[in-house]
């Protein structure tokens, strides 16, 4: 910015040259002494230094001299005066920039420094330059700050001893606003600092020196290309116009403006920026968040995250991510890696995988899959050297050697290289997998991992994976997970929500459509409720499958208040080495006030099914209740079943389960537990046998008899009334699914009973 040629302002003074009388050698007010009139300085037209000089005898303690023209001082213009002097013989004087600051009106300002810096002449004939700063704001630099000047009379003080004759060239004024620029516009430029900006150079030094001034102001990063050989971090403001680039050891943190848009502006590419912010979230405390601001990140391979942050394995201080869409671009970095490897497997240590042939491919991560291998069972950790695997969950039925298949899905996350990693909270993300990869992959170990708000569109093959223990504590609240598979019958999908191994996991307001599994869940103490999973498809008489896999025989688990749409539970122990029974078996696991629907299935259907994957195995704690049942374009035959695939139930062992409150439509046969009704007895018989009717779930047996209470009076053949008590035999029948009330004589009547299928004292 410049006046004198943006606005033709006229600053500089006439030349001596042009007459005296309008250099003052007062103040240069009106009225004032000029050195044409009052003596003391004479022009002097030839000199070997200066083209047209002003001598002047200095005879007072401060000899002035002052243009008596009205120099204009405007908001925002900052001027330099400079003035060459010369000293010719007599004392030796000092010298400075002088001036008489005007308001409006003729007023002088007052409360103002009228001096610059003073400069000695320290020799005869030397050429001597003084120079100083007017202008209206208090900057680095400025010697004369006049806010409140309207103009100025400028021109120089002479102090020190008298006697001297000095001569002065014409003075100099010129508008620098352009010096101060950035300076009033809050601004430090890296170039100021050394910064080269050719990619090559190392300006790290440069950036942090910058930083250290700028005082408040704004860094700027202006065009070109930044190398940064180390580790930078800005504690003020930064913008970018160029872009920096650096390695992958190295960080750049900004503590004013630290989200995405920054980043993305430093490192001109969305996959590094992302990276580099991720890195700079976990080595920097003074955020807790990295905010992507709503933008799309295209990724064009996963992003390895333990890889980005580089100096750190572990992690367990509480950081966010949030409001950012992240999409995967389809090419030959999302393929899945397969190996094929032979493996030993032991009981006698259920978790590893010895004599591992080619195992430098195999990495964690990997789904594995084979003979006796459970569903969503992964390689937690790979040891090259000892040849060993460690897997997420234990194999049923693997013992020996054979050949397993190793499957590494490709996630936009990929935590997996982190040790352990805890308190990460991923807020309001949208993961465009689109069929073309996956979404989370979690690291190995961690506690209290969240996924708040999420939308998970299309996952080529999972949507959350858990390889190891980071799902401890896990939540999942309020997420959306859209299927890849939606027009493919759904016993022939593959795809899946979610996964668990650990336990004290929430589930709580998703919404899930047409994958293979809702979630399959191993642990303890998991909660699951307000949900709706659809896992439906348009197939006539459709097949359906289990929604949610719950495959710890004892998960000290609530499902409550969910929406299952046409799927089932299925309750297994597929991932203990040893499946036969042991402990408690089949315990702790409440099923309450759900909706159960289902459209077009075969009537084979089942709702809730319990699968054993060894022998003994029974219910020891299950509580059905309050749940709506409800069948559209097909009936089916009954709610609950047990896959008797590998092994039945032992029924007789059968302890506290609570299977009442139901609501049943379109379901032929109800069950209960207690099954209480009303038996009608015709004729007279001294045995009545009363079949529970297949009320009682999963095929259960007649092993209580809570109670027989006669409706009215009990009448043998005579007519006449019978007061004796009965007595009841359980467990009658070919099924055992009859009991017998025994009387002292034959008798006719009704009596109102309640049988178990348990045994609620045990």
């Amino acid at each position: 910015m410049n006046k004198v040629i943006t606005d033709g302002l006229e600053l500089m003074p006439p030349p001596f040259s042009d007459g005296l009388d309008v250099w003052s050698s007062g103040d240069g007010t009106p009225g004032s002494d000029t050195y044409a009139g009052a003596g003391g300085g004479v022009f002097v037209p030839a000199d070997q230094d200066f083209a047209g000089a002003l001598e002047i005898v200095k005879g007072t303690s401060v000899t002035q001299l002052r243009y008596m023209g009205e120099t204009a001082i405007l908001p925002g213009c900052y001027l330099r005066v400079t003035a060459r002097v010369k000293c010719l013989s007599g004392a030796l004087p000092d010298v400075r920039i002088a001036g008489w600051p005007g308001r409006a009106g003729g007023a002088e300002l007052t409360g103002v420094t009228t001096t610059g810096p003073s400069v000695s002449l320290t020799s005869y004939g030397q050429v001597f330059e003084v120079s100083a700063i007017i202008g209206t704001g208090q900057r680095n630099g400025v010697d004369m700050v006049w806010a409140d000047a309207n103009y100025g009379h400028i021109g120089l003080d002479f102090t020190g001893p008298n006697g001297a004759v000095v001569r002065v060239d014409d003075i100099q004024i010129e508008d620098i606003t352009g010096a101060f620029l950035r300076d009033m516009l809050g601004i430090v430029d890296v170039r100021d600092y050394g910064a080269v900006g050719d990619g090559v150079t190392d300006d790290a030094a440069a950036f942090e020196a910058a930083d250290r001034d700028a005082g408040g102001r704004e860094v700027v990063v202006t065009a070109g290309t930044y190398f940064l050989g180390d580790h930078v971090t800005f504690q003020s403001q930064v913008r970018f116009e160029g872009t920096v680039v650096m390695g992958e050891e190295h960080r750049l943190i900004f503590q004013k403006n630290f989200d995405f848009e920054t980043y993305a502006d430093a490192f001109g590419n969305e996959e590094t920026a992302f990276r580099k912010a991720f890195q700079a979230l976990l080595n920097f405390s003074d955020h807790e968040s990295l905010d992507l601001g709503g933008r799309r990140i295209a990724l064009s391979a996963p992003v390895d995250m333990q890889a980005a942050v580089n100096n750190r394995t572990e992690f367990a201080v509480r950081r966010v991510i949030r409001n950012g869409q992240l999409e995967a671009i389809a090419g030959p970095a999302w393929e899945d890696d397969v190996m094929v490897a032979q493996a030993t497997y032991s009981n006698n240590d259920p978790l590893i995988l010895s004599n591992v042939a080619n195992i430098a491919a195999i990495r964690p991560g990997s789904l594995v899959t084979g003979n006796g291998v459970g569903r969503e069972v992964y390689v937690t950790r790979v040891d090259v050297a000892g040849g060993r695997i460690t897997l997420s969950n234990q194999l049923f039925d693997a013992q020996g050697t054979q050949a397993f298949t190793f499957t590494r899905f490709k996630y936009l996350l990929d935590f997996s290289g982190f040790d352990k990693l805890s308190d990460l909270i991923l807020d309001h993300m949208e993961f465009r997998c689109d069929g073309v990869s996956s979404g989370v992959l979690m690291p190995e170990r961690g506690l209290l991992m969240q996924y708040l708000d999420c939308w998970f569109n299309r996952p080529k093959d999972r949507a959350i994976t858990s390889h190891g223990s980071a799902c401890q504590g896990m939540i999942i609240d309020r997420c959306n997970f859209e299927s890849n598979e939606v027009n493919i019958p759904s016993q022939n999908r593959t795809s899946l929500c979610f996964n668990t191994n650990k336990n004290d996991v929430k589930v709580r307001n998703n919404r899930s459509a047409q994958f293979r599994y809702f979630g399959v869940m191993n642990g303890t103490g998991n909660m699951i409720s307000g949900n709706h999973w659809f896992n439906g498809d348009n197939e006539a008489a459709g097949v359906r499958v289990g929604g949610l896999i719950l495959t710890n025989p004892s998960p000290v688990t609530t499902v409550t208040g969910n929406y299952i749409d046409n799927n089932f539970i299925e309750w297994t122990n597929e991932h203990d080495a040893t499946p036969d029974v042991s402990g408690y078996s089949f315990s702790g696991l409440s099923i309450t006030n759900n909706i159960f629907m289902c459209i077009n299935v075969t009537p084979a259907f089942r709702w809730f099914v319990i699968k054993p994957y060894g022998p003994g195995h029974y219910i020891n704690g299950l509580n059905v209740q309050g749940n709506i049942f409800r069948t559209f374009g097909a009936d089916i035959e009954r709610v609950e079943d047990v896959d008797t695939t590998f092994a039945t139930l032992n029924n007789n062992r059968a302890r506290n389960i609570i299977f009442s409150g139901n609501s049943f439509h379109g379901v032929d046969q109800q069950t209960r537990n207690p099954y209480i009704d009303v038996h009608v007895q015709n004729t007279e018989d001294q045995t009545w046998v009363i079949d529970s009717g297949n009320y009682l779930p999963f095929g259960g047996e007649t092993r209580v008899i809570d109670q027989v209470v006669p409706v009215y009076a009990i009448r043998n053949a005579a007519d006449t009334a019978v007061f004796a008590n009965p007595y009841t035999v359980q467990e009658r029948g070919s099924s055992q699914g009859e009991f017998h009330v025994v009387w002292p004589e034959p008798v006719r009547g009704q009596v109102r009973f309640s049988v178990r299928m348990d045994n609620p004292a045990d």
